[in-house]
């Protein structure tokens, strides 16, 4: 590589070939460069000025104050005049002053040996130096800043001696904790400090020449691709273009690490933001692993081949890779454990299934195009997401159920139709997922007992509202009964069959309780009712029956089996006309219904219209000798339907 040299006199201002070159360069450059150009170098001249004028009044200090202040400008001054022989000027000049000179001319090695002489030269040499240390560090990292900004017209050998002095550093903190000295003492000596400084000042520039990235959208993947495009053609070329001066200088390894540094501190930034959704973190898990295959080599503009061999560090790559992976699990944990929240919400219409499926695999599904390890990793987040938010899930029901006077019947159901589409959904991700025996133990467990309980309080509700509706149902004209049933068919239907099983056993379940509380109704009613009573009662029995077939019939469906139906056998009974062939009735009833008791016939018979005496005692009598006890397993139904007897008793002839 061939290195560009640039004369030093704009720092010492001498040699009239130099200031004949000088002017010629200047005419040259722009009028606002060269004024700029000016304006710094007066500047630093001025910072020096001040800084040799202080320390030179220590040199000073035996004089009389206004000659100290006299002598100490002109020394200041001269400061900036280069005499004529090097040797001569060393001689001459305090040592102090030969120090500000080495400092202007870039010679910051020597500068370096000159003041560790003069820090151990006597009792106030360590004050001194310690200004001259710092005031040798500030040109330093104005020399770093021109080359890394790629300004201030200078030669290669002021940066190597910025290398050089860091080397010296490094050596006389070696000899100095060999020998006697105090650890305290070494740990605070300034020149221990250099090589943090250096880095935090090209990580400063670094993070500074980074294209900024504004979008706070979650789903604009564009604008980061766009970002990550630019840092691979124009961030990172930049770096490897300027990391030829830092190779020369002794310094590549320090810069390579700052490079790191910045970009892995920017990618970072980049992941923890609140905005940045499952999609981007695998946009940028993608860019760092496609740099951690190429081996960490700079991307390069189109048409550059890398000349110093800069590499980001296969190490820091991987520390970043893997903060990148920790990022990516943790958002796509949160967005599945969101999207089941907002797909199963109580009170809410259930989701289909393949809406939930889709949400849990289409992050495995996007992981597996980048990385196989990376898709096993999310899959194993989703999976442990689905049993944390059944557990939650079984709590919220938990809550749900113990509210007073929670609107059961609709939302219950719901609940129930979500622990089917949970069960359908987890059935269907271990064919496609890799789940445990473990986690499949507790995921049918968690459905189990959230299905027992939302069941069982979805029945109590039930029987509680049909209940409550048919105490007076018999005695008005009207009742909410029809209601009840057409809002149970309404969310049957709605459910939708989505377990064949449940649904059949629940429709069921719900109609015997229908027909249990409906008989019992039927059977307390006021006793011996008119005439007239009695055909509004057969005529409304007729009508609730028809209603309650039709309902049973439509959400069970034609495939459904039998249902016993003791209302029907009611139904016939007392619309029998005459006495043998009520007799003729009641025997399958007693056959089908074993549960029925005598206070039970004899209510029923209060219900039939134009009955006497002597047809009422034969069918009593019929009843007693045709019943028999109830054998385990039968048909109950009637046995937990409590008649109070009439209050003027039973007689002994059984017409009761």
């Amino acid at each position: 590589m061939r290195k560009t040299k640039y004369s030093w006199g704009t720092f010492v201002g001498r040699g009239s070939k130099w200031e004949k070159m000088a002017g010629e360069s200047a005419r040259m450059l722009p009028k606002a460069v060269h004024e700029e150009r000016k304006r710094q170098e007066a500047k630093r001249r001025g910072k020096l000025k001040t800084m040799a004028g202080k320390l030179l009044k220590a040199v000073a200090s035996g004089k009389e104050a206004a000659k100290e202040k006299a002598g100490s400008e002109d020394v200041a001054g001269s400061l900036l005049k280069v005499p004529t022989s090097r040797k001569e000027a060393e001689e001459e000049m305090p040592a102090e002053e030969t120090i500000c000179g080495f400092i202007e001319q870039g010679k910051f090695l020597e500068a370096c040996d000159h003041i560790y002489d003069l820090e151990h030269s006597g009792s106030d040499g360590v004050g001194k130096s310690e200004s001259l240390y710092a005031l040798l560090a500030e040109r330093m990292w104005t020399v770093v800043g021109e080359a890394l900004s790629g300004t201030g017209g200078m030669l290669l050998e002021p940066l190597q001696s910025v290398g050089k002095s860091l080397k010296w550093e490094k050596q006389k903190e070696v000899e100095l904790l060999g020998s006697s000295q105090e650890m305290e003492s070494v740990s605070t000596w300034s020149p221990n400090f250099w090589r943090k400084d250096l880095e935090e000042k090209l990580i400063q520039y670094m993070m500074a020449q980074i294209p900024p990235f504004g979008s706070s959208s979650n789903a604009d993947q564009t604008a980061l691709k766009q970002h990550l495009s630019q840092l691979e053609t124009m961030f990172l070329p930049n770096l490897e273009h300027r990391s030829g001066f830092f190779k020369e200088a002794g310094l590549l390894v320090a810069y390579a690490r700052c490079c790191n540094a910045s970009l892995s501190s920017h990618l970072s930034a980049l992941t923890a933001s609140d905005h940045f959704s499952f999609s981007q973190c695998l946009l940028v898990y993608e860019w760092g692993l496609k740099m951690y295959k190429s081996g960490g080599e700079m991307c390069l503009s189109p048409g550059q081949t890398p000349q110093h061999s800069l590499s980001l560090g296969v190490p820091r790559l991987v520390r970043m890779i893997l903060k990148t992976e920790e990022k990516l699990l943790a958002v796509a944990q949160e967005e599945v454990g969101k999207a089941l929240k907002e797909a199963f919400a109580i009170g809410k219409p259930p989701c289909a299934d393949a809406a939930v499926i889709q949400v849990l695999t289409e992050k495995t599904e996007a992981a597996s195009c980048v990385s196989e390890n990376l898709s096993e990793k999310v899959e194993a987040v989703c999976l442990e997401e689905c049993l944390r938010f059944l557990e939650s899930y079984e709590n919220e029901v938990r809550s749900f159920l113990q509210l007073d006077g929670c609107p059961g019947i609709c939302r219950s159901l719901r609940i129930l139709e979500n622990c089917c589409i949970l069960r359908t959904v987890w059935h269907k991700l271990t064919y496609i997922c890799s789940a445990s025996t473990a986690q499949d133990a507790k995921v049918n467990g968690f459905l189990g007992r959230m299905e027992d309980e939302i069941t069982e309080h979805f029945l109590q509700t039930v029987t509680s509202k049909v209940k409550g509706t048919l105490k007076e149902h018999f005695k008005k004209c009207d009742s909410s009964f029809d209601h009840i049933l057409e809002s149970l068919k309404q969310s049957f239907l709605a459910f939708g069959k989505k377990k064949a099983d449940i649904y059949e056993a629940l429709v069921k379940a719900v109609n015997a309780i229908i027909v249990t509380e409906y008989v019992q109704a039927l059977l307390t009613t006021s006793r011996k009712p008119s005439s007239a009573q009695r055909r509004r009662i057969v005529s409304k029995i007729e009508e609730d029956h028809r209603m309650l077939q039709t309902i049973f019939k439509e959400c069970l469906g034609p495939a459904a089996g039998p249902v016993k139906d003791p209302i029907k056998a009611i139904l016939e009974l007392i619309q029998t006309s005459d006495a043998e062939g009520m007799k003729i009735a009641l025997l399958p009833i007693l056959k089908e219904f074993p549960g029925l008791r005598k206070e039970h016939l004899s209510a029923v018979l209060d219900i039939k219209d134009a009955l006497s005496r002597e047809d009422r005692a034969a069918l009593l009598k019929a009843f007693h000798d045709n019943c028999r006890d109830s054998e385990a397993g039968t048909n109950l139904l009637f046995a937990d339907i409590e008649v109070t007897p009439r209050k003027y008793g039973l007689c002994a002839c059984l017409c009761c």
